[in-house]
């Protein structure tokens, strides 16, 4: 069972959104190249929201991912695409069916 996960939230400037869904799309095919990261989803909320849910066996995994190539590009990027900075919250998977 993954028993660690991470969940940020991302704000679109307005205008942006399309280049903020292109990019989690390329974060997609970084994340199934990454070994620690057991599942990795980004979601669509309402009014420009985003979300990105994925979830690790251990902390090593988390740690990897958190220095990877996700997050290099989304500090790059975060400044042209983002309303604000992304907010990243490192939780617990306590249940998982």
């Amino acid at each position: 069972m993954v028993k660690l996960a991470l969940y940020g939230m991302l704000k679109a400037k307005p205008g942006k959104e399309a280049e903020v869904e292109a990019f989690l799309k390329q974060g997609a095919e970084l994340a199934k190249k990454e070994t620690g990261t057991v599942t990795w989803y980004a979601i669509k909320e309402d009014d420009g929201r985003y979300g990105i849910f994925d979830t690790f066996n251990d902390e090593a995994g988390r740690e990897t991912h958190l220095n990877g190539e996700i997050a290099k590009a989304l500090m790059a990027k975060a400044g042209e695409l983002l309303a604000e900075p992304p907010q990243i919250h490192k939780i617990q998977v306590i249940a998982t069916k």
